[in-house]
């Protein structure tokens, strides 16, 4: 029963991070298009280091 219980948290822990993730990525494709926009070669860079990032979490946890 115990066993049960953890995996069940488990789950709603990743599907919660997920969630997380998705807001995430939402917020740095838009930080990317302004930085596009504005010719921001910096934060257009960082932009999309963190796109990458948030895509391996994604790929790691199955949610792509």
């Amino acid at each position: 029963m115990k066993q049960m219980i953890q995996i069940i948290r488990k789950a709603e822990v990743e599907k919660e991070y997920i969630h997380v993730l998705k807001l995430e990525l939402d917020y740095e494709l838009a930080s990317l298009f302004d930085a596009i926009q504005q010719k921001d070669g910096i934060q257009e860079v960082k932009s999309k280091k963190r796109l990458q990032e948030i895509h391996h979490e994604l790929e790691a946890l199955h949610a792509l």
